[in-house]
C-alpha cells in the first residue's frame, strides 16, 4: 500500500512546522533552553560541552530534511528519535517523582512543567511520523490537492494547538481539585 501524494505532504508539512517552531522556541533563549535540558538530570555534563545546543541544530536539520524528498527518511528517522527521547525524557523523571521540570516544548518564556500527557503525545506523533516514511505513490499533484493540503495543513496546526491547550488546561483543573 503506498501514501497518497496529498497525505505525504500535509504530514511532512506539519512536522515541519512543528520541528521549525520548537528550533525556534530553544534558539531564543539557548541558555534557558540549556538549564531546563540539565535539569532533566539524564546525561552527565561532557567538559564543558552544551550537548542541549544540539537539540534545535537537530530540530532545523529535520525541518529542512523532511522539505526535501532525497533525505525524507533520514530526516524523518531523526525526527521519530527525537520525539521517542523527548517521551522517554519526560517518562523517566515522572517515574522519578519529578513533575516540577520544565517540558522545554513552549519556548523560554513559558514554563510548563512535564506531565504524562506530553509524553503521550510525543509517542503518538513519533507514530504518525512513520506514516510519512511509507512510500508514496506517484500521482501527480493537481491544484484541489494545494488547496486540500493547504486547509489540512491549517486544520492540523489549529487542532495541534487546541489538543495542547487542552492539556494545559486539564493539568491546572486537576491541581485546583486537589486544593479542596
Amino acid at each position: 500500500m503506498k501514501l497518497d501524494p496529498v497525505i505525504g505532504v500535509l504530514i511532512v508539512a506539519s512536522f515541519a512546522i512543528l520541528f521549525a517552531s520548537a528550533a525556534v522556541h530553544k534558539l531564543r533563549d539557548l541558555r534557558r533552553f540549556d538549564e531546563i535540558f540539565s535539569a532533566y538530570g539524564l546525561l552527565p555534563p561532557i567538559a564543558g560541552l552544551r550537548v542541549s545546543w544540539a537539540i534545535p541544530v537537530l530540530e532545523i536539520g529535520v525541518t529542512l530534511g523532511l522539505l526535501a524528498s532525497a533525505v525524507r527518511a533520514v530526516a524523518g528517522g531523526i525526527g521519530i528519535v527525537l520525539l521517542l527521547g523527548y517521551a522517554a525524557a519526560m517518562a523517566v523523571n515522572l517515574r522519578r517523582g519529578r513533575r516540577d521540570i520544565a517540558c522545554g516544548c513552549g519556548g523560554p518564556d513559558e514554563r510548563r512543567p512535564i506531565a504524562a500527557w506530553m509524553a503521550w503525545r510525543n509517542l503518538a506523533l513519533a507514530l504518525l511520523l512513520a506514516l510519512a516514511l511509507w512510500p508514496w505513490s506517484a500521482r501527480a499533484l493537481l491544484m484541489t490537492d494545494a488547496l486540500t493540503i493547504s486547509c489540512g495543513l491549517a486544520a492540523t496546526v489549529l487542532i495541534y494547538l487546541c489538543l495542547d491547550r487542552l492539556g494545559q488546561v486539564a493539568r491546572r483543573t486537576k491541581a485546583l481539585q486537589g486544593l479542596r
